[in-house]
């Protein structure tokens, strides 16, 4: 069971994860697709729309792979292998 504050640490790396997404697509965007502005944070609006499950579910598999160590004794003790 996470701890309380687990899902807002995976909020946090959702955000920093999500805002650095956002930033280099606008400037591959503006800069490599030569789109204007509006144009693309129209795109950048659809794409983070489809992808924001996938984001927080990401940044919830990071954060508990920092936070919570794989003890593969244990597992096999919890399981009855052991």
């Amino acid at each position: 069971m996470p701890e309380p504050g687990f899902y807002y640490g995976a909020m946090f790396i959702s955000y920093i994860i999500t805002g650095w997404f956002c930033l280099a697509l606008l400037g591959l965007f503006i800069l490599g697709f030569k789109m204007s502005i509006p144009q693309s944070f129209a795109v950048l609006v659809l794409i983070i729309a489809l992808l924001f499950v996938w984001f927080f579910r990401f940044s919830r598999s990071l954060w508990i792979g920092i936070r919570v160590k794989f003890d593969a004794k244990k597992s096999a003790e919890a399981q009855g292998h052991g």
